[in-house]
């Protein structure tokens, strides 16, 4: 139960709001008034505070700057038909954070002071969540360890903090993706399934590189063999196979357990569309696309929301999907999808905290 905990507010004396439009928001620039903060000493996590955005001041000798105990979450509130404002699944985020937080070695943190304190924020800050289609309010919970130590041992002392960035839509056209068969993202036993700062460091050479090459994003493969399908650098992924949905199962723990794909997931099976979970391989694609049977792909996520794919290539082969305009599976579910999130139907599945 949330509990409407008593948070200290100090609130900024010089506002930075301005409107809001799809064409003058983009992702991850610009930020709202307000941050809450949160700090965990002495065994026990503190007061929590929302403060004027601002930077933190650091020692070079932070331990999460060292030694990478670090994790995040990805969040969307959204402007509802009567002006309201209200979140996508936040108790799952938090719950997913403390999955990360256990495999960091890091300290479990309350429900309260996530649910309380990212409500009231928003509250705060409402006037910063857009109202057109397509925008929302990215919210960036995170925790970092914060001993002025170095020494490679489990911090002692940490921060936890959301900040909020207004966005829009993060991929306006079809994705091109480079089925990734050199480096590698996760292996079993590792944190493949947490939202680890070093998850997306270790990333971004190969995404620079394929980028350069003409393609959005990386599709990672295996560890092991680089021949099963593992996710996108962003985001979840599922390939439409002869009218069957198929997605990487979650079991080998490389694979991040997505808010919007488990969402996408339920509203499949609402929809009575046959969902696959299980190990997919590139020869498997490459077979379904040359027998005519790889009709549709996507990827799901937070910030993504649910991006198609227009081709995938994997070696010297590429894959091209048919014309959007032909798909009959994945633009219905993002349509049902968006009108969930933005109030314009029955939230059936209680996927909804309101705000205000």
């Amino acid at each position: 139960m949330i509990s409407n905990l008593n948070i200290a507010v100090r609130k900024t004396t010089n506002s930075r709001i301005h409107p809001l439009h799809k064409d003058n928001i983009v992702f991850g620039k610009e930020y709202t008034d307000h941050m809450l903060v949160c700090d965990y000493k002495d065994g026990s996590w503190q007061t929590p505070e929302i403060i004027p955005f601002g930077n933190f001041s650091l020692s070079p000798a932070t331990s999460f700057i060292h030694y990478g105990q670090a994790i995040f979450e990805g969040v969307k509130a959204y402007r509802q038909p009567d002006g309201a404002v209200a979140i996508f699944r936040p108790i799952d985020n938090y719950r997913r954070m403390n999955v990360s937080a256990a495999r960091m070695d890091m300290p479990e943190l309350p429900e309260e002071i996530f649910m309380d304190g990212l409500k009231q924020l928003i509250a705060l800050d409402e006037a910063w969540v857009p109202g057109e289609s397509e925008t929302s309010l990215y919210i960036r919970p995170f925790m970092m360890g914060m001993d002025e130590f170095i020494g490679v041992r489990t911090s002692e002392i940490y921060r936890f903090a959301i900040i909020c960035s207004p966005a829009g839509p993060y991929y306006s056209k079809p994705v091109r993706i480079y089925v990734q068969d050199k480096y590698v993202r996760a292996i079993k036993g590792g944190i493949g399934f947490t939202k680890a700062a070093g998850n997306y460091g270790a990333s971004m050479l190969p995404a620079h590189e394929v980028k350069k090459l003409g393609y959005d994003q990386i599709l990672w493969t295996d560890a092991v063999e680089h021949k099963y399908a593992q996710e996108i650098g962003t985001m979840n992924v599922f390939f439409v196979v002869d009218g069957v949905a198929v997605t990487p199962d979650l079991n080998s723990g490389t694979i991040l357990a997505g808010v919007t794909r488990n969402s996408i997931i339920q509203l499949l099976k609402d929809n009575n569309i046959p969902v696959e979970e299980r190990a997919i391989s590139i020869d498997e694609l490459v077979a379904a696309q040359k027998a005519g049977k790889l009709q549709e792909a996507f990827g799901s996520g937070t910030a993504a929301s649910m991006s198609f794919i227009s081709d995938l290539t994997y070696q010297d082969e590429t894959l091209h999907l048919p014309d959007v305009s032909t798909w009959s599976i994945s633009p219905k579910i993002k349509k049902q999808l968006d009108d969930i999130r933005y109030g314009r139907a029955e939230d059936k599945h209680g996927w909804l905290f309101k705000v205000n």
